[in-house]
């Protein structure tokens, strides 16, 4: 029973894609998006309506939002912006309402996410789910690192792998 245990343990490590890491604990450590995103590129917004609060540095888009930077893609109902002080650049996004986010051929879903643009981190919170080609992996947080390309999804991280999938 032991041996038999072992060898489908091996069995499915060697199945899962090369760019999953799953550690006890620590959640699964995964690529996202074919290239690390280039921060510097410049953020364009749409949306039905924006409100602006000059006295706090923030705006407030609703109604169909997309944020686009590179080849990088965010929408939801509703998107906070945070301006630096200056005024100069966007410091954080904070969409809610049921986000989409979507690199390359990896897309994302959660109940909000919030993109700090000066270090390039997104963290996805609420029914995180995260799907790569036939591939699927769900948590209750992600935190992209779009400089590095690479996501880490935590809290009862499932992963469902299908036989003969993407070899990524």
């Amino acid at each position: 029973m032991v041996i038999v245990r072992v060898f489908v343990a091996g069995l499915v490590l060697a199945c899962l894609p090369l760019d999953v890491a799953a550690q006890e604990g620590q959640g699964a450590q995964v690529g996202f998006g074919p290239t690390a995103q280039d921060r510097d590129q410049p953020v364009e917004v749409t949306s039905d309506s924006l409100n602006v609060d000059q006295t706090d540095n923030t705006a407030v888009f609703e109604g169909d939002v997309v944020i686009s930077q590179g080849a990088m893609r965010l929408s939801a109902p509703r998107v906070l912006v945070v301006y630096l002080p200056d005024r100069s650049g966007i410091r954080r996004l904070e969409a809610t309402g049921g986000v989409t986010l979507v690199s390359g051929d990896d897309a994302a879903e959660a109940a909000r996410a919030d993109y700090d643009i000066t270090t390039g981190m997104i963290e996805l919170r609420g029914d995180v789910l995260l799907v790569q080609g036939s591939n699927a992996i769900t948590g209750d947080t992600m935190l992209v690192d779009t400089q590095a390309g690479t996501a880490r999804v935590t809290g009862r991280v499932r992963t469902v792998l299908q036989p003969g999938g993407d070899d990524r």
